[in-house]
């Protein structure tokens, strides 16, 4: 590996240590952090860009923040920029996890640990919140985007449809709804 590349893996590394070390509610708590460091600070990724990843993130089998990791290591620095991402995301919650499993039986039972975790949700909701209300200004604003957003709250909500239903569905409605517009355009712009 070259040296500018060795430092953008180590730059991966570290920042996404931090954001395994100081995000807890997993993958959807963790997009308004990625989308401030690798969009805002860093310049890394385009806006555009993260929301595509992320709905990749979405429609790939495994923890959708570690799938961002990787997407987004890839984007920067290719293979390696993964792999250094990837570790960079899981080994703290790893060490986190391992700390506390040994200690569990003590950690459950203190009242200021019960406190904190009730905090901590408050504010993983407001994480989440956040996460949600800036994919919906990035997303399209047209007719068949509020239906497709109506809808599949309506599916996995109500009526408790599996979640990859849902998105294989959403995912093939706005392929097939692209295509057709493609080539509505098309036959328009040769008339």
């Amino acid at each position: 590996m070259k040296d500018s590349k060795i430092k953008r893996c180590l730059s991966l590394f570290i920042q996404f240590f931090k954001i395994g070390a100081f995000t807890f509610g997993g993958g959807y708590a963790m997009i308004p952090i990625m989308q401030k460091e690798f969009v805002d600070s860093h310049h890394y990724i385009e806006k555009e860009d993260i929301l595509d990843i992320i709905a990749i993130s979405q429609s790939t089998p495994g923890a959708i923040s570690v799938n961002s990791a990787t997407f987004i290591g890839q984007h920067i620095a290719g293979f390696w920029g993964s792999v250094f991402a990837t570790i960079g995301l899981i080994l703290p919650p790893y060490i986190f996890i391992l700390i506390i499993s040994s200690v569990l039986g003590w950690f459950e039972s203190q009242k200021y640990v019960q406190y904190a975790f009730m905090g901590i949700q408050a504010g993983v909701l407001a994480l989440i919140t956040k996460a949600m209300i800036a994919m919906f200004r990035q997303c399209p604003k047209n007719t068949l985007a509020y239906i497709l957003m109506l809808g599949s709250l309506a599916a996995s909500v109500i009526f408790d449809i599996n979640l990859i239903i849902v998105l294989i569905t959403c995912a093939v409605i706005g392929l097939v709804s692209s295509l057709i517009y493609k080539n509505n355009k098309e036959e328009s712009e040769k008339k």
